[in-house]
């Protein structure tokens, strides 16, 4: 990957932002732009014949849409890098999903692209380092990375590895990390099969905690398991989760 271009194709249903998404990529430097597509079904046909490593993807197109197609693409081993490209953020929980390697909206910041870009980069890179490709990095992405959250300046990444807790708000997850938190719509049962279980433990039908967070347990007068947090906090335990202590415990 260092020494070859990362081959790119761009994917979008409007003309003007298939022509802007190329000048800014003939601006980029270790880019092959080796084709566009106009819809999805179009999209899946290039990339099953051009094999490119990136694909620069919108997600509203009529007929198969952006997260159709990375799914689609998904079954592909290794499968291509994907940065959906868009004007809507609605999209986010949907391409985090799909493990999109990142998400950019239009109109396209061209410093931001470099960065999405970079991102794809690593993406093709740890793909390709794997001893056994294929099955090794399909093991790996058994596990979100990320996930893109709404604030007021748009959206913002937030790293699994930063995030302390999370806690349910009604269809809601709250994702904290350190004296700031998000709101995620996702469920809580999807969440926990989505997070590496090395690195979380659900302590409570409404609480996931990071292991290393963990300080230590106590228990209340009435015997319940309370866990001690890294930032003074404490957790209840729920008694379906009381095996969960003792294996962190080691009892």
């Amino acid at each position: 990957m260092d020494d070859q271009a990362l081959r790119v194709l761009v994917v979008d249903d409007e003309p003007l932002a298939t022509e802007r998404l190329q000048l800014l990529l003939a601006r980029c430097d270790g880019v092959d732009l080796v084709g566009t597509a106009s819809d999805g079904e179009g999209a899946v046909r290039m990339s099953e014949a051009l094999a490119p490593d990136l694909l620069l993807l919108d997600i509203a197109m009529p007929g198969l849409d952006g997260i159709d197609v990375a799914r689609a693409l998904a079954e592909r081993r290794p499968a291509p890098a994907v940065v959906f490209v868009t004007a809507f953020d609605q999209f986010a929980v949907a391409a985090f999903e799909v493990e999109a390697v990142d998400y950019l909206m239009k109109p396209v910041d061209p410093a931001r692209l470099e960065r999405a870009l970079d991102r794809a980069r690593d993406h093709v890179r740890r793909i390709a380092a794997a001893p056994h490709a294929g099955q090794e990095a399909a093991d790996r992405g058994r596990y979100l990375e990320e996930f893109w959250a709404s604030d007021l300046s748009g959206l913002v990444r937030i790293a699994v590895k930063d995030i302390d807790r999370v806690s349910a708000e009604r269809d809601y997850m709250r994702l904290h990390v350190g004296p700031r938190s998000w709101l995620i719509h996702h469920s809580m049962a999807a969440l926990e099969d989505g997070l590496d279980p090395e690195l979380f433990v659900r302590l409570h039908r409404s609480a996931i905690v990071r292991r290393d967070f963990i300080t230590g347990f106590l228990r209340n007068p009435s015997g319940r398991w309370i866990a001690r947090l890294a930032d003074g906090t404490e957790q209840a335990v729920g008694r379906l989760y009381a095996d969960s202590v003792r294996a962190i415990a080691g009892r």
